[in-house]
């Protein structure tokens, strides 16, 4: 008998049995597939290298401004998937996962197919049957298909890196983080995108400034954004062409393209799991766990995307080691989901952590600053002067609840907001903060700043504190501290 076997080689999976064996614990893994999960495989790695060749494209047309000439660049989609493929290659051999997890000790069984319970304590994979003291199950999610007619004819996001030319014009339906990222890269690749979802707005779960700025962006650089729909109703091909037939205003609507991509949810990876062997309910189509992530079964515990809860890398890493610290040391560690920094790599980027605004104002008294980008000098030496930054107080702690941007580097500035949330600082701390100039991160300090202002934690005379119009500088400091 081994000490945990975890079920599932993705960032979760290789987080629990790492951490089960810093614990002294002996660990068993088991993945159907390559190890490092849809993240390192088809999902964040391969897309951030789109990403990146997207961003290369837009600031080609910058050249000539900053005295550069060249011919704009026209993307070679066989030579780009190869290179998506490669850096997959190249990361994979960086982690050495297998390698790794067996110098710890670890014993990897992948390729063999999935791992079935056959009761709470005994997992089969293939012919053979493993007796575990506790399971961690971390099997990950898949993209979900409508059940509509023509669904065949529809790609995931996976499906991107089979692709053999870059389509004329796509249809991406959802419009949440994957739907909105995959939507801003083949815009910049020329092609002809509509954005589509039953939401209200795109990227519903964001701060609601968030959304209509990404929208007007969107909009702006020619991406088609379409809100609200009441349902698809079909998708029929024609030819090359696709039509999406929909309803929008209780009308029947149509649009068509050479490409439609689903981006419609991530649903858990239950099969070929056999929970009802080992009592494990399901709730909806993930497994169901308490704030400990433990599942209804005693000695079994469960991480990541199957839990349905915030599916990310970092919030996978950090469930699987609460989960593993849980099971093997009796300990009580809740699973908060409160401070996740996360972000899209979409152009412009978006970044959040914490509360937004309306969540925010339900529990707390707040102070609000947004700070627009264009008052940053760095947005303009860069000439990317689109985005805002918003932060969020509690005015009795005088505490960060949340932060939320949009504008270049948001994904960067936002782990920064992240760190002064996780550690408890004043707001008029942070407004003190020497941030270097000129950086798209000392917008952080210049929101604080004008919210210690109008919590009168840093000393200023009556007659400036009444110019509520007049704009901070970056290097503007209080001569004593609040």
């Amino acid at each position: 008998m081994v000490d945990v076997i975890v079920i599932g080689g993705g960032p979760a999976g290789v987080t629990a049995a790492l951490r089960a064996r810093e614990l002294g614990a002996s660990a068993v893994l088991i993945e159907r597939g390559r190890l490092g999960g849809t993240c390192t495989n088809d999902g964040c790695v391969p897309t951030r290298v789109l990403a990146k060749a997207a961003r290369l494209m837009r600031d080609s047309a910058d050249f000539a401004e900053y005295g550069l000439i060249a011919e704009r660049p026209t993307v070679d989609f066989p030579a780009l998937l190869a290179r998506t493929q490669q850096v997959v290659y190249q990361v994979q051999e960086k982690k050495q996962l297998i390698d790794h997890l067996e110098a710890a000790q670890v014993r990897t069984i992948h390729g063999r197919g999935g791992a079935r319970f056959v009761d709470t304590t005994h997992v089969a994979v293939g012919d053979e049957v493993i007796e575990g003291s506790k399971v961690i199950i971390c099997a990950g999610g898949y993209s979900r298909k409508l059940s509509i007619p023509g669904v065949e004819h529809t790609v995931a996001h996976s499906d991107l890196w089979t692709l053999k030319a870059l389509p004329a014009s796509a249809i991406i339906v959802g419009g949440g983080a994957t739907g909105c990222q995959v939507a801003s890269i083949l815009s910049a690749f020329g092609v002809k995108v509509t954005l589509i979802d039953i939401a209200p707005r795109i990227l519903p779960g964001e701060d609601t400034l968030v959304s209509s700025v990404m929208r007007d962006a969107f909009v702006k650089s020619g991406i088609d954004v379409i809100t609200g729909i009441t349902g698809i109703d079909a998708i029929r091909k024609d030819g090359s062409t696709l039509h999406v037939h929909y309803i929008h205003d209780e009308r029947a609507q149509q649009i068509s393209a050479e490409l439609v991509m689903l981006s419609v949810g991530w649903p858990g990876s239950l099969e070929p799991l056999n929970l009802g062997a080992a009592g494990v309910a399901t709730k909806g189509a993930y497994i169901q766990v308490d704030d400990r992530l433990k599942t209804t079964a005693d000695t079994v515990y469960a991480a990541g995307d199957i839990t349905g809860r915030m599916m990310l890398v970092q919030s996978a890493s950090h469930q699987a080691r609460i989960a593993v610290e849980n099971a093997l040391l009796g300990s009580d560690r809740i699973d908060a989901n409160e401070l996740i920094p996360h972000g899209g790599f979409t152009d412009p980027e978006y970044g959040s952590v914490g509360m937004t605004e309306e969540q925010a104002a339900k529990t707390h008294q707040i102070a609000v600053a947004t700070i627009p980008y264009g008052d940053m000098d760095r947005a303009m030496i860069d000439g990317h002067e689109v985005g805002f930054c918003k932060i969020i107080v509690d005015r009795e702690t005088r505490e960060l609840l949340g932060a939320h941007v949009v504008g270049e580097q948001a994904v960067e500035v936002i782990q920064i907001a992240a760190a002064i949330s996780a550690g408890g600082m004043k707001i008029e701390q942070v407004a003190d903060l020497e941030f270097a100039y000129p950086t798209f991160a000392a917008i952080l300090g210049l929101a604080a700043r004008q919210i210690a202002r109008e919590l009168k934690v840093i000393p200023l005379v009556r007659q400036w504190r009444e110019l509520r119009k007049l704009k901070l500088a970056e290097w503007e400091r209080s001569t004593e501290k609040g």
